[in-house]
């Protein structure tokens, strides 16, 4: 797959003054910069976040309803349901909440919807339990910010709610008593990207402090908080950064009994970062709500005995692995209709409708199909209850959602957001609704979306490439949106005579630059066929990350090669 390259733009009289202060290498305040520190105390802040650092929960609008709401139903001794969504970021949020307000009150039950039999956010079966338990309060985690008709109905059966969202508010708001998110245009909270475990986070935060409770009760749940910032990709900045390099912390030092078995099973033995988080931990959270009942999720999260805790655990650990095997036939089949049918491949879109696949996965085939075979916005749809229900995903600049809503007169529902959404239609219009997509893609898309890029921050020499250099860079964690890892560009090197292919499809570089005798070595997988780049003798330019790897009981600095090209 061909990939365009782009350097983004210096400030150098910004990194002087930077460098000025810090008399840290030039290129490290090169990346401070790009990031948006320009000054040494935002540098200090970013390199040493401290739980001083977060705002003042109260700032938050309706902070007071809320705290007030739940302090009315203990004192009333009220039924309180904490609701939330089936995935890492609702089951966290849920399990957070919950927990806490257990500690204190024993009149409390949570409740996550079914993602088959009732599907995403505020279910009419989720209230009507409400009111078949004559439960009088709902706490709604990261869902609930649109959903009028359910609230309007639970306000006339006397169920108050307080939400907790982050998703983008609509102009009218559903009737809730309060509601926490920081998007909503009047609310004054000064950072607006909190996930919505960080919003349950900061609700416990202000109800703490008004019961007396020490903060330590708090800081407790900051690995929950750390692992549904990583999942829910939100972005690695302000108030974001500080919960999650603590909570990462938490889950290094103490994790919550579920967490350190989840951690235990996946064999991971080094200190966890937040891409261990991503591709380790929520994959197995995430794999009780595709595979089956995501109520799972919450109570390994509260569990307090290890072994309790290691058989739950092990339940979510069997489901991803039913998960990937699911997936990987999926994508197996997807790869090969579209490999089948030429008329599929010129297309600026992929829509694809089998009726027996899984429903719980089409999200991630359509992600595998983007990132390995064709890059290009991606709906992957399946039969479910009679419905022809898919996901989408899209490629770095496009918005599916916008494309979607431009196909609406052919769906049922539809719903999500720029990279991401769902869909649901009548089986007799999936033709329709195929060409109609990419019409729409078709005419909208600029061509050059559908090249995938590598943003690189900066180039260098590998003659700067040193234990020192990276000992500040791996300072950069914890990584994410708008914090990505560092993408470096090298230019002019040539292949040490040491460069091989590794199983037929991975290049272990080892390359040098100049007349500098010294060569770095590096790993490239699944690069195998640009592998007569390096063997030419011919120099060449590399984009890389730059990592650490264990050999023989020593560390050792390695590129991992993103991509390469020859040299002109």
């Amino acid at each position: 797959m061909q990939k365009r390259w782009t350097v983004r733009s210096y400030q150098p009289k910004q990194e002087a003054l930077l460098q000025s202060s810090l008399r840290i290498h030039p290129l490290l305040c090169r990346l401070l910069v790009q990031r948006g520190m320009h000054t040494y105390d935002e540098s200090r802040l970013f390199f040493r976040p401290t739980l001083m650092d977060l705002h003042d929960p109260w700032l938050m609008k309706d902070m007071d309803k809320a705290v007030s709401r739940i302090e009315q139903a203990f004192f009333r001794n009220e039924k309180i349901l904490v609701f939330g969504d089936y995935d890492v970021d609702g089951t966290t949020a849920v399990a957070t909440v919950y927990d806490f307000l257990h500690t204190l009150y024993s009149n409390i039950e949570f409740y996550i919807p079914h993602r088959y039999k009732e599907g995403y956010g505020i279910s009419t079966q989720g209230i009507e339990y409400a009111r078949d338990n004559e439960f009088t309060l709902v706490i709604a985690l990261d869902c609930g910010i649109k959903a009028i008709d359910q609230i309007t109905w639970a306000a006339n059966n006397g169920i108050d709610f307080i939400i907790c969202d982050h998703h983008l508010p609509d102009a009218i708001l559903p009737p809730a008593v309060a509601i926490l998110n920081p998007k909503q245009y009047d609310c004054p909270y000064p950072y607006k990207e909190l996930s919505g475990c960080g919003i349950g986070y900061k609700l416990i935060s202000a109800f703490a402090q008004k019961r007396g409770v020490p903060d330590e009760k708090v800081h407790n749940y900051l690995d929950l908080v750390a692992t549904s910032i990583a999942a829910d990709i939100v972005p690695m900045t302000g108030e974001n950064r500080v919960l999650a390099f603590h909570g990462l912390k938490k889950v290094n030092s103490s994790p919550l009994p579920g967490i350190q078995a989840l951690i235990e099973l996946s064999g991971l033995k080094e200190q966890l970062t937040i891409s261990n988080l991503v591709f380790v931990i929520a994959p197995r959270v995430n794999a009780a709500g595709r595979m089956d009942d995501a109520r799972k999720a919450v109570n390994l999260f509260v569990e307090t005995d290890k072994e309790k805790a290691m058989e739950i655990a092990k339940v979510l650990h069997a489901d991803n692995f039913d998960r990937k095997e699911v997936d990987g036939n999926i994508t197996k089949e997807a790869v090969e209709l579209l490999q089948n049918d030429l008329t599929l491949q010129d297309k600026k879109s992929t829509v694809l409708y089998k009726p027996d696949w899984h429903k719980g996965v089409v999200g991630i085939v359509a992600s595998r199909l983007i990132d390995k075979y064709y890059y290009r916005p991606t709906i992957i749809l399946t039969l479910s209850n009679d419905k022809v229900a898919g996901s989408a995903r899209s490629v770095t600049g496009f918005n599916v959602y916008e494309a979607i809503h431009q196909c609406k007169e052919l769906l049922e529902n539809y719903g999500g957001h720029f990279y991401a959404a769902g869909m649901t239609l009548k089986p007799e219009n999936v033709a329709a609704f195929q060409k109609k997509f990419e019409e729409v893609v078709a005419t909208t898309i600029d061509p050059d979306l559908l090249v995938p890029e590598i943003v690189i921050d900066t180039e260098i020499q590998l003659k700067d490439i040193t234990p020192a250099f990276f000992n500040i860079l791996r300072q950069f964690e914890p990584l994410g949106p708008e914090n990505l890892r560092p993408v470096f560009l090298v230019r002019n090197v040539t292949d040490s005579g040491y460069s091989r292919l590794v199983k037929d499809e991975h290049i272990k570089f080892s390359v040098k630059q100049g007349r500098s005798p010294n060569a770095l070595t590096g790993i490239g997988f699944y690069m195998s066929e640009k592998f007569h780049i390096v063997s030419s003798k011919q120099p060449f330019d590399m984009a890389f990350t730059i990592d650490e790897n264990e050999w023989n009981g020593k560390m050792n600095l390695q590129l991992k090669v993103i991509d390469i090209r020859a040299h002109h």
